[in-house]
């Protein structure tokens, strides 16, 4: 298990011994990993004691030597992170009678790779770069050791029964980024209940986890999707983050908003699939980004970001009663439900997207490129509308009709009441599958629906989307063996052609899927279902050593007494599923009523 360590939009993967020394490991910034490899040459016979992480942005570490039972020489390492730099602290004392000498080397190799490189996703450049580097387009960055290690390493003399100390900084300069404040982690916490019982423990990781993906921006706090791949601003991530920390969370609500806001869509450009009104997908500062060797420096290629926006800021209006945010993002929200309109591609009156770039071929939430299948395996062909969306653009609609209502514009507020009702319409017509009692994935090109049971209609109930008529049916399938696994909803159901218990969206258990789920159950008074749900999500955080609900897990069933499956290269901390455990535990608790 990798150790994360962040701090704003400086963060640092770790082997369990606390050092950067293969595959992605390294110190990144900006979508670039500065450092590919970091490790200390400590005194021999050193041996590691204990490695916790009391908050998720510092490292403390207990070393030892022993001479039989009784120790020799003992180190605490710690390890903190700040915006832009790393601070090394080694505390070394002398347990015995005699005088010792000890020496540190540090090895700390560059490599100013993009993130796309070090995921292996892309080329990479040379390995002989030095410790500063300068992008073709004339950026600069810079790794700086200050002190310098001196040849031969870090010397201390420890005479007998006394301690010293070695330190350094290491330094990670990059002209790129923005400026901003984040909240201390004791007035961040301090904004959301403690928790009681089982959930205490859970819950403060998760809170922890959640102050430490912020990264500070201009117009907010906006969490960061998930450490090591994702820690950048993403549309739908955040939004869907900011909705589960509400009402507690405001500032991060305000932040993602005005964040998105200042980035909607104002051009046509298919390479980066960016349409008047459209909310951003992701924002990358990365070489390759930067240079346009992929689209993602500033990205819009997603459906549901845009919906989204306007159910996250119509979810703030609901809870807090700031009308004035509305007002001040009334010319953003009405360019979102200008996009949802020409995002219907073919009149039909639902939401399609057809990829046009070189981005994503999936727009959804579940983007991989084989998610998308029919009953006999086939990949379905775009333009595609899929289910979970219909249910957002149904949302927004009414979401819009209260923001008319409110601002006294009973005429607008009319027509966005027939567009929600002739969409809820749609969906059953279009999508619901009787013999199957779920809805359908998607339709493809062709209108076909996607005749395969899958998590996305937990998001219809969440959405609010489904008749209460079909409510019963739609639970005895979501939790048939078939798709409840005892951990949580599998992505894809285990009878399905594509099913794999260790695909990313083809049968494994994400959880904030299936909080979004719990949640539909709550709206529509099924409480003890609800529970039952938030329990599993809870039983699956305390599962696991470090408390955290992995971004995903292996969809095998449960098996008493076994942790779940894992999946090797999940992102742990994730923001939306330390959300999930927020958004559980006020649904349990009764506070996030709809």
């Amino acid at each position: 298990m990798v150790l994360p360590l962040k701090e704003d939009d400086t963060y640092l993967v770790l082997n369990e011994r606390g050092f950067a020394e293969a595959g992605a490991e390294g110190f990144y910034r900006h979508d670039t990993r500065f450092l590919s490899r970091y490790r200390l040459g400590l005194p021999p016979g050193l041996a590691l004691l204990e490695s916790r992480s009391p908050r998720p942005d510092h490292l403390v570490q207990d070393w030892a030597r022993f001479g039989g039972p009784e120790g020799e020489l003992y180190l605490r390492r710690t390890l903190r992170v700040a915006r832009g730099r790393v601070e090394e602290v080694l505390l070394f004392r002398n347990l015995g009678r005699e005088a010792q000498e000890v020496a540190v080397v540090v090895e700390a190799v560059p490599s100013f790779q993009d993130l796309f490189q070090a995921r292996g996703w892309h080329p990479s450049p040379p390995p002989e770069r030095g410790f500063a580097y300068r992008a073709p387009d004339g950026v600069e960055k810079r790794v700086a050791l200050s002190p310098s290690p001196p040849p031969g390493g870090h010397r201390l003399a420890l005479p007998p029964k006394e301690e010293g100390v070695l330190g350094w900084t290491v330094a990670l300069e990059s002209p790129l980024g923005t400026q901003g404040d984040l909240p201390s982690y004791e007035a961040f916490l301090a904004a959301f209940p403690q928790g009681e019982g089982p959930w205490a423990p859970v819950l403060r990781q998760a809170l922890l986890d959640l102050r430490a993906l912020l990264l500070a921006t201009p117009e907010g706090p906006v969490p960061a999707a998930g450490i090591p791949w994702f820690v950048a601003p993403f549309g739908r991530d955040s939004l869907l983050t900011a909705f589960m920390l509400l009402p507690w969370g405001k500032e991060v609500a305000r932040g993602v908003l005005r964040y998105l806001a200042r980035r909607q869509g104002a051009a046509l450009d298919p390479l980066r699939e960016e349409e008047p009104g459209k909310i951003l997908h992701e924002e990358r500062l990365g070489e390759l980004s930067r240079l346009g060797h992929v689209p993602f420096a500033r990205y819009y290629g997603t459906v549901d970001a845009t919906p989204l926006f306007v159910v996250l800021l119509g979810r703030y209006l609901d809870l807090m009663g700031d009308l004035a945010l509305v007002q001040e993002l009334r010319p953003h929200w009405e360019a979102a439900l200008g996009w949802l309109e020409r995002a219907d591609l073919d009149g039909d009156g639902l939401l399609e997207f057809a990829p046009k770039g070189g981005g994503l071929a999936v727009q959804s939430w579940k983007d991989s490129h084989d998610s998308m299948s029919h009953r006999d395996g086939r990949l379905a062909e775009p333009p595609l509308a899929v289910s979970e969306v219909q249910g957002y653009a149904y949302a927004a609609h009414l979401v819009a009709r209260d923001f008319y209502m409110a601002l006294g514009e009973e005429e607008k507020a009319r027509r966005h009441q027939k567009r929600a009702e002739a969409l809820f319409h749609l969906i059953q017509e279009r999508f619901w599958i009787p013999e199957l009692g779920t809805y359908a994935l998607a339709l493809d090109r062709h209108k076909e629906p996607l005749r395969v049971k899958a998590s996305d209609a937990g998001h219809l109930l969440w959405a609010g989307a489904v008749p209460e008529e079909q409510v019963g049916d739609l639970l005895e399938t979501l939790l048939s063996e078939e798709m409840w696994t005892g951990w949580g909803l599998r992505t894809l159901g285990r009878r399905e052609a594509r099913y794999n218990p260790l695909s990313y969206h083809n049968g494994s258990v994400w959880p904030h899927d299936t909080a979004l789920f719990a949640g539909g159950l709550f709206r529509y008074g099924r409480k003890e279902q609800g529970a039952q749900v938030a329990q599993a999500l809870l039983e699956l955080a305390q599962s696991q050593p470090d408390l955290r609900l992995p971004e995903l897990v292996g969809g095998f069933p449960r098996e008493a007494g076994l942790p779940p499956v894992p999946y090797p290269v999940a992102c742990r901390p994730q923001a939306w599923d330390a959300a999930a455990v927020v958004y559980l535990y006020a649904l349990v608790q009764g506070v996030r009523a709809w």
